[in-house]
């Protein structure tokens, strides 16, 4: 017989009581490291543009233009740091937690017992600042479901050995 019986509301465990745990500082050298390259070449392609582009407009409001930039690139780089001081994560018996965004914050929860694949990469900037990223990939096709970048390798790896063990024992 099948019985489906309603949940209180008020019953619920409440995921603010999770304890999320930040990622690696050092991830925030990958960020910035992201963000002078883009800044440079978008930059360096509006002064390009000062010395190819002879469009009157162009000449006449470039240093408004430049100025612009700067301070879009600023405050780009500003919410970054914001947003990095968002992304949190927690381990927990059965799931995996997940919080990022700063203007529209997500949490999300990978159930152990749906995941079927878990990955660990490493850019050549990571490797050097001993960070990993991991990345678990759960049941259907929409690539991998939680992606958590920026930790330090050796949790990494625990959390890894953790995960898997978990996973083989449910099959």
């Amino acid at each position: 017989m099948f019985i489906n019986q309603q949940i209180e509301i008020n019953n619920l465990p409440e995921i603010s009581s999770v304890e999320l745990k930040p990622i690696s500082k050092n991830y925030f050298k990958i960020i910035i490291l992201n963000k002078a390259v883009l800044y440079t070449i978008v930059i360096g392609l509006l002064i390009t543009g000062k010395f190819k582009i002879q469009e009157e407009g162009f000449q006449d409001n470039f240093i408004y233009i430049i100025v612009l930039v700067i301070i879009g690139c600023l405050l780009n780089f500003l919410l970054s740091l914001l947003a990095f001081k968002k992304r949190k994560y927690a381990i927990r018996d059965k799931d995996v937690i997940y919080s990022k965004g700063l203007l529209v914050n997500s949490i999300t929860t990978v159930p152990i017992s749906r995941i079927q694949h878990i990955e660990e990469s490493r850019s050549w900037l990571a490797r050097k600042l001993s960070l990993a990223t991991l990345k678990i990939f759960t049941a259907g096709e929409s690539g991998s479901d939680l992606k958590i970048d920026g930790l330090p390798l050796e949790e990494a790896r625990k959390i890894n050995d953790f995960l898997s063990t978990r996973v083989n024992e449910s099959i």
